[in-house]
């Protein structure tokens, strides 16, 4: 009887020593990570212009993040506009530290470049780590009334618009869906590199419209082209009619066959998680937990949200996992779907 008690006591004693030791372990490895970004800096990149949308949303971004973080790293953004982010998204994908210092803020258009831009694109969409997404969006289509004679939707389909475009991004690859798909009379001026360049050439009279820029960007960077109605708002692009733009046709309304709303549909996929935050292939999982977390938590940051109210710069949370669902679908586009997109894109206007 006395050695069952030492054996009982001996196993419960290396059973104890055991579940310390793992207990130590785990708690080693969560110091590990709370401590890896103390006295490190996150570079965010920001693959569009400086002044544009997702330029403001980055840097309103970056002044709050770091202190949801671990360790409290500064956060410093750095712009990587070429080919409407393109550049930024192989640079994410091949080269950037897969540690988690580095992030990226990329152009929706890049969850389709591989069906508009295969020989430009370098990275496989499923293998980055999604941190989620800054907003989703509606597109709008605006005439300027100083240059332009387009007062409704009919009149896109009547006369000929002339709107500024940034390669592989939505101002250029959607009015070339719309001429294809709807048989709207877009002229594309592509070779800007950010909305607001658009709007400046808008504003000297080197194009006389934007065939997409997103509703809440548009409102926090020209809210005098609204008050002083210097545009006109002509059509409105996403899967669901946003609620302030009440009574603008959407471009679904004008789609006439079934496969052709598949392909427009698909198109407008990528608005539902319209500016994307990005880690490489290979980061450890639990640091893409730790950015989704501190993301999570500045989406109810009171300071981060009052300076975004002050600045009438709009955000709308997605979360990672919202994204992750996003990004699945993409990936499984039926071939036939992909392929239609592809033919429906691809021809210069």
């Amino acid at each position: 009887m006395p050695g069952t008690i030492d054996r009982y006591f001996s196993t419960a004693r290396r059973v104890a020593v055991f579940a310390a030791a793992v207990m130590a372990t785990v708690i080693t490895a969560a110091s590990a990570q709370q401590d890896f970004y103390a006295g490190k800096q996150i570079t965010f990149i920001v693959g569009a212009g400086v002044g544009g949308g997702y330029d403001l949303q980055a840097r309103t971004a970056a002044r709050h993040l770091g202190k949801h973080i671990p360790g409290n790293p500064a956060v410093v953004v750095q712009n990587m506009p070429a080919a409407g982010s393109l550049a930024a998204t192989n640079f994410m994908y091949a080269t950037a530290p897969k540690d988690g210092t580095t992030i990226a803020l990329i152009q929706r258009g890049m969850l389709l470049s591989k069906l508009t831009y295969p020989a430009g694109t370098r990275f496989e969409l499923e293998k980055f780590g999604w941190i989620g997404s800054l907003n989703s969006e509606t597109a709008v289509t605006l005439a300027w009334n100083a240059t332009s004679p387009h007062r409704t939707a009919k009149d896109l389909f009547e006369k000929e618009l002339i709107v500024g475009g940034i390669v592989s991004v939505d101002p250029e690859t959607t009015p070339r869906l719309y001429n294809s798909l709807i048989g709207t009379k877009f002229k594309i001026v592509s070779g800007y590199n950010s909305t607001a360049q658009i709007a400046l050439a808008i504003e000297r009279g080197e194009v006389q419209g934007i065939a997409d820029w997103s509703w809440s960007s548009f409102k926090a960077v020209r809210p005098d082209w609204i008050r002083d109605k210097k545009v006109t708002s002509l059509m409105q692009g996403a899967l669901q009619n946003d609620p302030e733009l009440a009574g603008l046709p959407n471009a679904l309304d004008f789609i006439k066959s079934p496969s052709d709303r598949q392909v427009m549909e698909l198109h407008f996929t990528q608005k539902t998680a319209a500016r994307p935050v990005i880690v490489p292939p290979g980061v450890p999982e639990e640091r893409l937990a730790m950015l989704r977390r501190a993301f999570a938590a500045l989406a109810q940051d009171k300071d981060f949200l009052a300076e975004a109210a002050k600045s009438k710069v709009e955000f709308n949370f997605v979360t990672g996992q919202e994204v992750d669902k996003v990004v699945a679908l993409i990936v499984a586009t039926p071939p036939g779907v992909a392929e239609r997109y592809a033919k429906a894109f691809a021809p210069a206007q």
